[in-house]
């Protein structure tokens, strides 16, 4: 029997502000929507996998099956700085690919502060960067962007425009957190936070919520496969050593050998791909990683943002959800919330936003310190 491994099942909450709601009551709303979707019930999960960096301490696996039903069954709690919940959902995909489980959850969620996140700290020993304060994650974007602008004539407008676009596709994404169109001159002329990157190209900080139903090949030939999701990839990479690691993270690096690896494991490359979910933290990411997951050639991200190649309708729509920028980033949850999203559009599911013809996507995320993990998914085929 093959292992192959499917999504079966999703759920996700209405990202935003829940002051007077804890992360086992958000966590169990997605969860319920996940069972609700692929017909099973918390008695048929074999494991869960639970995504949660901030509260992570504190067993919050365990704390949301008492929300939902407590089974007794292997519970993992993971963080991994923003590929939390996709490194959940792959653990999740390793107990079915080596044959332990047929049916897993995976459940990702944050609740979030307001404000600048300082999840990597300051250094004990200041080098010449650090005193400059590029352990910041907007100093790490906007240099980043900046090196992009100096090498290849990237323009300001160029990365605004990578606002423009999420905010306008967030619109018609009823669970993203700001549902509003934002005009080129206003992302440009908003709040400089770290140039290039104004606060319209900035991530939303918020709260959510999203989980998946995991299956393996011999459960959803039980179920009939109608709605089962293939797994054609699922990699998880870190950083190698540079001497640049000392004082700033290297995100393009771990990001192309990640691509590398899942184009090889799912058999196909980046022109086979209907739609991508990637990790646009700051807009300046967004551009950098179109090259770095081959959707274009080094130095012609700007133009696949100025001919619409990236927009909804285009050649490779990117973040159709509204992305970080517009549907928000709750660091545990996004992982799960992309594969989410996909698995939306390769079901023809999506609603005002779908993908028209969708049958293969891939989701990216990125966790400074360092992780980045890939899935690329294939719709049902019957």
């Amino acid at each position: 029997m093959s292992n192959n491994v499917y999504v079966q099942g999703t759920g996700m909450i209405k990202f935003g502000r829940y002051d007077n709601r804890t992360i086992e009551d958000l966590a169990a709303e997605a969860i319920f929507g996940a069972l609700d979707d692929c017909g099973l019930t918390i008695n048929d999960m074999q494991a869960v996998y639970c995504g949660c960096c901030f509260q992570s301490n504190a067993n919050p696996g365990q704390r949301i099956l008492k929300y939902i039903g407590q089974t007794g069954v292997t519970v993992v709690n993971v963080a991994n700085a923003c590929a939390t919940g996709a490194t959940a959902f792959r653990e999740g995909w390793m107990a079915i690919k080596a044959g332990v489980c047929d049916v897993v959850l995976v459940v990702g969620v944050e609740k979030m502060g307001a404000g600048m996140i300082d999840a990597v700290g300051k250094p004990k020993t200041i080098y010449t960067e650090g005193i400059m304060g590029s352990a910041s994650m907007p100093a790490v974007f906007a240099e980043a962007g900046n090196v992009h602008m100096n090498k290849y004539g990237t323009t300001f407008e160029q990365f605004a425009k990578v606002s423009v676009k999420n905010h306008q596709h967030s619109v018609k994404n009823p669970l993203a957190r700001y549902q509003m169109e934002t005009p080129l001159e206003e992302v440009m002329k908003a709040e400089m936070i770290a140039y290039p990157n104004t606060k319209l190209m900035c991530s939303v900080n918020v709260d959510g919520a999203a989980a998946a139903v995991l299956i393996s090949e011999k459960k959803a030939k039980q179920l009939g496969m109608k709605r089962s999701v293939k797994v054609l990839a699922s990699v998880l990479t870190s950083d190698p050593y540079e001497e640049r690691n000392l004082t700033i993270w290297d995100f393009s690096t771990l990001t192309r050998n990640a691509a590398k690896q899942a184009y090889e494991q799912a058999g196909l490359g980046p022109k086979d791909l209907d739609l991508v979910e990637l990790h646009d933290c700051f807009a300046t990411a967004e551009i950098l990683h179109y090259e770095n997951l081959g959707l274009c050639a080094d130095g012609d991200a700007g133009k696949l943002i100025d001919d619409g190649s990236t927009w909804a309708g285009g050649r490779i729509p990117v973040n159709l959800s509204g992305g970080l920028l517009s549907k928000g980033h709750p660091i545990g949850a996004t992982g799960v919330a992309n594969i989410y999203e996909i698995v939306q559009h390769v079901r023809g599911e999506a609603g005002a936003r779908q993908c028209e013809g969708a049958k293969i996507g891939l989701t990216h995320v990125l966790g400074l310190g360092s992780a980045c993990a890939i899935h690329i998914l294939e719709g049902p085929s019957v």
